[in-house]
């Protein structure tokens, strides 16, 4: 039987002096990636439902019995902003950043994307179409501000070809106006667009305003979500970033949890911490 993950004396101190902040706080502000970090990866992604017990957590966070500490959950996936509702299931509308953040999606179902320029979008369409021809035994995925291709599930062999293809076809385009490649585990996405930090820095400029300050918290667990790492990381309010995965790697974040144990665990911590 494997035994329970633990954290380390330092990630647990760090977890511990975080939630003590909550003793002063009227509000607070988690932010979560999905994919990698609530859930486990799945190749056919519309099957990457939350690890058990997740779900029931973040309804008691949004919800909580007894508390006076409001908490605002935000989701910042790579994925299409409608995409997250559905898989989650929550008991309320949730607050989605998709696409890396170009693409918000409110509570209330606005919608609000970041457009690429004209010729920008002309060339990301010409890609398109190549692709949906020959994908060179990758995953193609077809994203609003985004050409992306997948190599999880393919052989080290395959991977390694379909990987340097991809940078032969997506790198020269990264001279037009707004786009970038995003490299991402298992993949590598030619995108427009603001990325999981702006996001962050969005959310956080926007509370600031409202005099919203309480301690903040991001759980990611790819590449991608280094940038959300160093904005939280430079906050002046009571922060956290947590790297959510079952094998270290160098990251920005202050603390590693091993999901799905300690992932609930820190969930669980998130909701008595309100009750104080």
């Amino acid at each position: 039987m494997m035994s329970k993950p633990q954290l380390t004396s330092k990630s647990a101190a760090q977890v511990r002096e975080f939630f003590n902040t909550f003793a002063h706080a009227k509000n607070a502000l988690l932010l979560l990636d999905y994919d990698g970090t609530l859930a486990p990866f799945r190749v056919d992604r519309f099957k990457a439902h939350p690890w058990a017990g997740v779900r029931e957590l973040l309804n008691r966070i949004r919800c909580p019995e007894g508390s006076s500490l409001e908490t605002r959950i935000v989701f910042i996936s790579g994925r299409p902003a409608a995409e997250i509702g559905p898989l989650l299931g929550l008991n309320h509308p949730v607050e989605v950043w998709g696409l890396h953040g170009a693409e918000r999606l409110h509570e209330d179902g606005r919608r609000e994307l970041d457009e690429p320029p004209a010729a920008t979008r002309t060339k990301l369409d010409e890609l398109r179409a190549e692709l949906r021809r020959d994908s060179f035994g990758g995953l193609f995925e077809d994203k609003p501000n985004a050409v992306v291709m997948h190599w999880r599930g393919a052989s080290a062999a395959a991977a390694q070809k379909i990987a340097a293809r991809t940078r032969v076809l997506f790198e020269p385009l990264t001279h037009l106006d707004g786009l970038k490649l995003l490299e991402f585990e298992s993949g590598l996405e030619l995108r427009a667009g603001r990325d999981k930090g702006g996001a962050v820095g969005a959310i956080l400029a926007r509370e600031a305003e409202d005099s919203a300050r309480g301690p903040v918290a991001f759980l990611g667990d790819d590449i991608t979500d280094e940038a959300a790492f160093l904005s939280v990381n430079a906050s002046i309010r009571p922060h956290l970033t947590a790297l959510v995965k079952r094998v270290h790697r160098k990251t920005a974040a202050g603390v590693w949890l091993q999901p799905p144990g300690e992932l609930r665990d820190f969930l669980r911590r998130w909701i008595a911490a309100c009750a104080r």
